[in-house]
């Protein structure tokens, strides 16, 4: 290899290391960047696996990191799709109140919305529910214009092919997983499984193994990665005439997920779900994956029996979703009353979210960094970081900027 010395190295070749490359060679063409991803292609764990929704920031806490960069993010992002001609479609969405007991948080994410600054935002009566989707059953909701749909593993390689053309020495080395990292001075060695590479700094953006690259640097973290895989259903052709663009629920404040929607997809099909299991495999893209190694270090992390503690009822109910298509399709039905049986086909994809927890159970809200020395570690990247990923990827840049002095 010609080249093994470089200024800096981003481990991770998901959107958010992608992105977070691309920035900084934006801000500092001078430096030459190595990301390191140990898949075949970039994309292929959180970024490839979720469900292809442009966020309009509508949900998050008014003030927060990730409601500000959503917002920031996508507005970004559009101007980026846009110049690079990446297929995309803003069809807008409604978030459905279908009892009187969701409207006071739907209030709450209204406001949210507006304190946030998303942009034509509007509460609908049951009657406009039924003008934008006439199949959907609800007694009030929110129309969310600037919510799209997109395939994020285009965003992703469109990020690897400019890194890649910057002709300034950065690069993306795919099939190079990281193993150790060795302390060399002022510089650091990060050895992979094809070979060793040396950098000024270090920046990992590891997804669902953003804890262990940290510790393999010998950082210490109170935090822990959990794998919660979200399965889904598509709709059949006659399924599909139910469903125009995006329905989502009003998502309940007790549960760290939004529950189960229905979702067009930029390449075609609409798909329902996701429910959120524990996976016992970070990495296991079935409903039977096991890895023992996976297994123990969840069991063994005190803040996931904290985190099951406070949740278990919605667990049991998202495990039964995930073993049985009837209770699934109930669940659908409370946005779709008319959806049939023969309307949902398992789908063969499903996606795992890296949730990331702290020692008390809870899960953690908002981005989260750690800093050691010439290394510095995103422990936590919340969705919508697929979204945000260039107002992500802006952040950490210029957090490396500071703290590395560059």
């Amino acid at each position: 290899m010609s080249n093994t010395n470089f200024d800096i190295i981003v481990v991770g070749g998901g959107i958010v290391g992608l992105a977070t490359a691309y920035k900084l060679n934006q801000h500092h063409p001078n430096l030459t960047i190595l990301v390191l991803e140990k898949e075949k292609e970039v994309a292929a764990h959180q970024t490839g696996h979720n469900s292809g929704v442009i966020h309009s920031g509508i949900y998050y806490k008014p003030g927060s990191y990730k409601a500000i960069k959503c917002v920031e993010g996508r507005r970004e992002l559009m101007s980026f799709v846009k110049e690079h001609n990446i297929p995309y479609d803003l069809c807008g969405k409604i978030i459905v109140a279908t009892e009187e007991s969701e409207l006071a948080h739907m209030n709450k994410v209204f406001a949210n919305g507006i304190a946030n600054g998303v942009e034509g935002i509007e509460m609908i009566d049951a009657k406009r529910i039924k003008e934008i989707e006439p199949h959907c059953t609800g007694i009030a909701g929110i129309w969310v214009p600037c919510t799209g749909i997109i395939d994020y593993a285009d965003v992703a390689r469109k990020y690897f092919e400019l890194i890649n053309a910057n002709n300034n020495g950065s690069k993306v080395l795919t099939s190079h997983k990281v193993i150790d990292f060795i302390k060399k001075g002022e510089t650091t060695d990060v050895v992979t499984e094809k070979g060793t590479f040396n950098a000024k700094y270090v920046i990992t953006c590891a997804g669902l193994q953003a804890d262990r690259i940290t510790k393999k640097d010998h950082v210490k973290t109170d935090s822990a990665i959990v794998g919660f895989r979200g399965d889904y259903y598509d709709l059949t052709e006659k399924g599909r005439q139910k469903v125009k663009n995006l329905i989502y629920p009003v998502p309940n404040p007790e549960f760290p997920f939004l529950g189960v929607h229905f979702t067009r997809m930029i390449k075609g099909g609409v798909e329902c779900g996701p429910n959120a299991v524990f996976v016992f495999d970070r990495e296991g893209y079935s409903k039977t994956a096991f890895s023992l190694k996976d297994t123990l270090e969840a069991f063994g992390f005190m803040g996931t029996w904290k985190f099951f503690k406070k949740h278990w009822r919605f667990g049991i109910d998202e495990y039964r979703g995930a073993f049985s298509k009837t209770y699934f399709l109930n669940r659908l039905r409370k946005l779709i009353p008319d959806l049939q049986m023969d309307d949902i086909v398992p789908a063969d994809r499903c996606g795992i979210r890296a949730m990331a927890l702290n020692g008390e159970g809870n899960m953690l809200d908002d981005f989260k960094i750690e800093f050691k020395g010439n290394s510095m570690h995103v422990i936590n990247s919340p969705s919508p970081a697929a979204t945000a990923s260039l107002a992500y990827g802006n952040e950490i840049a210029m957090q490396a900027q500071k703290n590395f002095n560059l």
